[in-house]
């Protein structure tokens, strides 16, 4: 269909109005189930709501290794690492090295941070009303960071990274490399 405007200033102007679709071949494929067609692109059939990714969706396996295992176990508590800093075979792995160290450091870090809670809990505990609700509120933060941060260790000491924590994470890595 051809589409023809007069304008009083210029020429006539003819506008093709083809449907666009026609320009561009679409590849269709049909779903397994009801058969209904949809571009070859679609995730999902617009008939019956099937999955039409056949592929399995794997990404690369992580070999379970023994160096990874031991690492994420050197976080559980700073029993491992000490074990792991003093017994010949393991100590001699930079890596486990490295992850028993940063627990260690972790584990310090931990208890300094627990004692400066305390004595801002006590001195807190004196503002009335809303002291104690600030000492709840610190306390509750200070422990889900504690715990976010031991599971970022512990699942990165699994995938084999050495993965340093901010301030700990260099002191770690400089006992490391040293023989």
């Amino acid at each position: 269909m051809r589409y023809i405007d007069s304008c009083p200033l210029s020429q006539h102007i003819e506008i093709d109005m083809e449907p666009a679709t026609e320009q561009f071949a679409i590849r269709l494929k049909s779903c397994p189930d009801c058969t209904a067609q949809m571009p070859d692109h679609a995730a999902f059939c617009p008939g019956c709501g099937h999955a039409m990714q056949m592929k399995p969706l794997t990404g690369p396996k992580l070999a379970l290794r023994r160096e990874n295992l031991l690492g994420a176990l050197a976080y559980v508590t700073f029993l491992p690492a000490l074990v792991f800093l003093l017994r010949d075979p393991f100590r001699r792995d930079p890596f486990l090295r490295f992850h028993s160290v940063q627990c260690l450091l972790l584990w310090l870090v931990s208890v300094v941070a627990v004692a400066l809670l305390r004595l801002s809990a006590f001195l807190l505990v004196l503002i009335p009303v809303i002291g104690p609700l600030l000492v709840v509120l610190s306390v509750t933060i200070t422990a889900l960071a504690a715990l976010l941060v031991w599971i970022v260790a512990v699942v990165k000491a699994f995938q084999g990274e050495r993965f340093a924590l901010p301030l700990i994470g260099g002191l770690a890595e400089q006992y490391c490399n040293v023989p």
